[in-house]
């Protein structure tokens, strides 16, 4: 067999980011969940103190910080979409194009939600 590129350096194609993508996406989601218990259970402070926090979460650096939550569950979702596909035994040859393809799809409702939130992160 003659060595490639990926054969004396193994993980560093688009294959490997799509990996490391898929974990890491997964790992900020499981924190967000976790954060977004804490600031629910403020409600059992009182509607004073749930209000005040949701005053607080209204900055413009959280409405960026949701963008960013959004961009992982579009690239997280969308690249289980196509683990699934592989686990089916579909596009299991064209791995590559599936992936750049989710992920210009994602780019999509990213930029809708991005110029929706531009207001009101810039006020």
């Amino acid at each position: 067999m003659p060595l490639t590129k990926h054969t004396v350096y193994p993980g560093r194609g688009l294959g490997m980011w799509a990996f490391w993508l898929h974990r890491l996406t997964g790992l900020a989601i499981a924190a967000y969940l976790l954060m977004h218990i804490l600031v629910i259970s403020t409600v059992v402070g009182g509607a004073g103190s749930f209000d005040a926090a949701m005053k607080f979460l209204k900055a413009p650096i959280f409405i960026l910080l949701e963008l960013g939550l959004l961009a992982t569950i579009l690239i997280h979702g969308l690249n289980g979409a196509r683990i699934v596909l592989f686990d089916l035994g579909r596009g299991v040859k064209r791995q590559k194009e599936i992936f750049i393809a989710l992920m210009v799809i994602a780019i999509i409702p990213f930029v809708i939600a991005f110029v929706i939130a531009l207001p009101h992160i810039l006020t």
